[in-house]
């Protein structure tokens, strides 16, 4: 399945690919409060943010990723803890995941969408995410 390739970072202020939302999955309710006041603290309070539920796996990332803003809020999630971030800046992007570090949250799988990722289901992009940290910490060691 592996299609994508690592990227380094930018400072780029143009958005990314895809409409800018982000996906959160795997995150109690608590967490998403977090997450939340997170994102509005660096100033992401235009980006839609959307919560997956156990019963989003086996939907298409595009149509995950145009849900209104806190769709799924508030709900227990048992799948995977990642972010998933569409349509955002280079800039933006890199304050997330700098303030994320200062939340005390559990460290989740990060992604970005692209036009390779976008048909994929929840479920088919966790796998590929989990696989590729894998890879990632074998290579480490």
């Amino acid at each position: 399945m592996s299609e994508g390739t690592f990227k380094k970072i930018g400072e780029s202020a143009e958005p990314m690919y895809g409409p800018r939302a982000i996906l959160v999955c795997g995150f109690t309710p608590s967490e998403q409060k977090t997450m939340v006041k997170l994102l509005d603290a660096i100033q992401l309070k235009d980006v839609p943010v959307i919560f997956a539920t156990d019963a989003d796996t086996e939907i298409c990332l595009c149509d995950l990723l145009t849900l209104p803003n806190q769709t799924g809020e508030n709900t227990d999630c048992n799948i995977e803890r990642a972010v998933i971030l569409s349509g955002i800046t280079e800039r933006e992007l890199q304050q997330i995941l700098t303030d994320y570090k200062d939340t005390g949250l559990t460290r989740p799988l990060w992604a970005t969408l692209t036009p390779f990722s976008e048909n994929w289901s929840l479920s088919t992009l966790l796998e590929e995410l989990k696989n590729e940290r894998i890879a990632m910490e074998k290579r480490n060691r």
